[in-house]
């Protein structure tokens, strides 16, 4: 209830040229009535049944060009499940803050009372959850909103499909920025894009030369500020493709397609792009919002074990900021060493909480201005090392591991500390800090893009779900926690 089910197939329908159905309105047609009515004269019982019949029949008669918005409980009746199993169901997600504003007051039977909304809310949510093919998140920020899809097997059929596209192709052409390693494993299908740019793969090459390079790929192959760009790679891919969307021709919108645990999870979403100098890291870059994103969990299978252990940094990083569920699941699912070829899966659910998480703060605070900075937990450390390092020692994730350890060390929070060690470790990724002098890794964090004046903000942790911005930390005590990695 609430989730928007209604106004999305109709959108969708039309994009499409097909036809939108609303199971609700179709059976209150049939009934006469209201279903708060149904649910009163007759119980919900009765209720359900029609419902089902309704439904079964809607499912049977759906033909490709056909959009159903389905009642939120429908989906209770196992011939509805069993029914869905021929069509491609997504999942609308909504918050239950968001979706109880939009209920109450509606005359819904089922959205009277706030707490058994709730409760019915938790309830539901597995269940759809294992019925959807794709889940759609709603990303909202002052300078704009956009579509995030979500599922298994996207990007080997409706991931490229005009239907879920988040862009019109007939009036703007895909351009697309890869690097040589992605491009090999998933390069879009013939005819999805105009042009693909190559650039090689790694930190080392988010740079202003590897810019230039997207650009003047993107003048080669015709681009104008009609089109748009296609970031299909990692965090390095979304990043330069994002900056260079952001600048060509003074702004053309860019759909992120990320194929790394740590885009998945994190950078494909908010809108930070940019590029490193050798003196700092994220140096150049722009607040650029996605026309919309969209998320395959089976590429993840493609990436080696060390590139998939770096990204789980990023969930353990979310988990420690949202606490709850996402903490208890990330505890729960450690690894005994390190993951075998077959095992470099993410649970869906778990790259859907911290996307939920990541998209709820930037909503709040788009341009880093107060709540987002608990974004930057361990990276203001992390970048130091990378820096300090010539970005090539250390994946992004190992060096933010590291300046998780190191900011668990500023809090005094020594138990988290030797639990956050610990799962490193079963993850295969390094405690130590290695091949950087520490009074470099304390220089390199006086270049932190966040410093205001001399002052250098810092991200401390109470506990998980319970993460303090802006602290400051003396110079000795930063000192230490960087020397207690050696």
């Amino acid at each position: 209830m609430g989730a928007g089910k209604s106004r999305a197939a109709a959108a969708l329908a039309a994009a499409r040229g097909g036809r939108a159905l609303d199971s609700d309105a179709l059976l209150e047609e049939r009934l006469g009535h209201s279903i708060a009515h149904e649910f009163q004269a007759h119980g919900e019982e009765v209720f359900r049944a029609k419902e089902e019949e309704l439904v079964c029949a809607l499912l049977a008669a759906a033909d490709a060009g056909t959009v159903i918005a389905l009642g939120g409980g429908s989906v209770l009746s196992p011939r509805v499940r069993s029914a869905l199993a021929l069509h491609l169901t997504v999942l609308l997600d909504v918050d239950v803050e968001r979706a109880w504003g939009r209920a109450q007051g509606a005359e819904r039977p089922l959205a009277r009372e706030r707490e058994s909304f709730f409760t019915l809310y938790d309830t539901r949510r597995p269940l759809y959850e294992g019925l959807a093919d794709a889940t759609l998140l709603w990303a909202s920020a002052a300078s704009g909103e956009y579509p995030v899809f979500v599922g298994s097997g996207l990007l080997s059929g409706a991931g490229w499909s005009d239907a879920l596209w988040p862009l019109d192709r007939a009036v703007s052409r895909s351009f697309c920025v890869s690097d040589e390693t992605v491009a090999q494993l998933h390069a879009p299908p013939p005819g999805a894009v105009q042009t693909l740019v190559k650039i090689p793969p790694g930190e080392a090459h988010k740079t202003l030369a590897s810019a230039e390079q997207v650009w003047t790929g993107l003048v080669q192959g015709g681009m104008t500020r009609a089109d748009h760009l296609v970031a299909l790679g990692g965090g390095v891919v979304g990043d330069l493709a994002g900056f260079c969307a952001a600048t060509y021709q003074r702004g053309v919108p860019v759909v992120q397609v990320p194929t790394t645990l740590v885009a998945q999870v994190d950078s494909a979403y908010g809108g930070k792009t940019g590029v490193d100098l050798p003196q700092a890291k994220n140096y150049v870059g722009a607040y650029h919002q996605p026309a919309g994103v969209i998320v395959d969990p089976d590429v993840l299978r493609t990436l080696p074990v060390a590139e998939f252990q770096a990204g789980w940094v990023e969930v353990l990083k979310t988990a420690l900021i949202a606490g709850g569920e996402l903490w208890e699941r990330v505890v729960a699912d450690e690894p005994a060493g390190e993951r075998t070829a077959g095992e470099r899966t993410m649970d869906e659910r778990t790259i859907l909480a911290c996307a939920r998480t990541k998209l709820q703060i930037v909503a709040q605070d788009e341009r880093d201005g107060g709540r987002r900075q608990a974004l930057n937990l361990g990276h203001t450390v992390g970048h130091a090392i990378e820096t300090a390092t010539g970005y090539t020692r250390y994946r992004h994730g190992e060096a933010v591991g590291l300046g998780l350890l190191a900011a668990l060390q500023l809090s005094g929070q020594d138990a988290l500390h030797a639990q956050v060690r610990e799962l490193l470790l079963a993850h295969g990724l390094p405690v130590k800090l290695e091949g950087a002098d520490v009074e470099l890794v304390v220089e390199m964090t006086r270049r932190d893009k966040k410093r205001v004046g001399e002052r250098v903000p810092f991200v401390l942790v109470n506990a998980p779900g319970d993460v303090q911005i802006g602290c400051e930390v003396q110079p000795d005590a930063l000192r230490a926690a960087v020397a207690e990695l050696t």
